[in-house]
């Protein structure tokens, strides 16, 4: 009894593709095997003519080269890149553990000591892009990848931006608007690590409530919220765990800085 013929897989340079585990609007994330060493990895693949279309060819390189900036435990790495006359491909690390984001969703808060466990985890590596001088500026649980041993990394660099001198505030609002600091929604300009590190604030409620801080249906009034930093913390956060996240989610940027996380 002859079997149907198996279909060659799909190679790109020593990559062998596999199947699709991520799906975004501008690009497809599939699981592939560098047939060299064996190792598994993951390939961002975008669309060459898509890319072109929407003017995004800038913000690409500007993701790739905060990526290959940055090497840290706890951030996703980026391996190489390859491109065809279609098709633009990123060799990621693999990342198999699923999102924060649906941990969250599945079961709801975590306890305090794990919630902190990835917040340390978190800090440590904005704190540490940060001193590359790269920006997130998209930090929420959906880019925050958990590996199998709960390691926590930052994925997801699309809307980064890096070598900001210090003192040159940024003008482009982006990001998720739960997330987004206030200076980022008044448009007077800001600062690209106090901005992240409001994000990381939120990130930080969300673990511990399971829930977000700020949210309303309609955007004027979730805008005002977030200017006046108008948020109430639940009856089982601990008292450090409120006193901390008042500092971070302070709607005045210059109260913030990374001693306020040290304490």
């Amino acid at each position: 009894m002859s079997g149907k013929p198996v279909r060659p897989r799909t190679r790109v340079g020593k990559y062998e593709l596999g199947k699709t585990i991520g799906e975004g609007s501008f690009a497809k994330v599939k699981f592939a095997k560098n047939v060299e060493n064996g190792n598994h990895v993951a390939i961002k693949i975008l669309d060459r003519n898509h890319v072109l279309r929407h003017k995004m060819m800038e913000q690409l390189k500007k993701e790739i080269s905060a990526m290959k900036m940055i090497n840290h435990p706890n951030v996703v790495k980026i391996y190489e890149v390859m491109a065809s006359k279609t098709k633009i491909y990123i060799v990621l690390e693999l990342v198999n553990g699923g999102e924060l984001f649906d941990k969250i969703a599945k079961y709801g808060k975590l306890k305090e000591d794990e919630a902190r466990s990835y917040f340390h985890q978190l800090i440590n590596a904005v704190d540490y892009c940060h001193s590359r001088g790269v920006y997130h500026r998209d930090l929420k649980p959906e880019n925050l990848l958990l590996d199998s041993n709960a390691i926590l990394k930052v994925t997801d660099f699309g809307l980064s931006t890096y070598a900001q001198q210090e003192d040159e505030l940024l003008r482009t609002a982006c990001g998720t608007p739960n997330y987004v600091a206030p200076e980022v929604l008044n448009d007077r300009g800001y600062v690209g690590s106090t901005s992240d590190i409001w994000s990381c604030g939120v990130i930080l409620f969300v673990l511990m409530a399971g829930y977000l801080p700020f949210d309303e249906p309609n955007h004027a009034t979730l805008y005002q919220k977030i200017g006046r930093a108008q948020f109430t913390c639940p009856s089982w956060f601990s008292p450090e765990a409120k006193k901390l996240l008042k500092r971070i989610l302070d709607p005045n940027p210059s109260n913030k800085d990374k001693n306020s996380l040290n304490s």
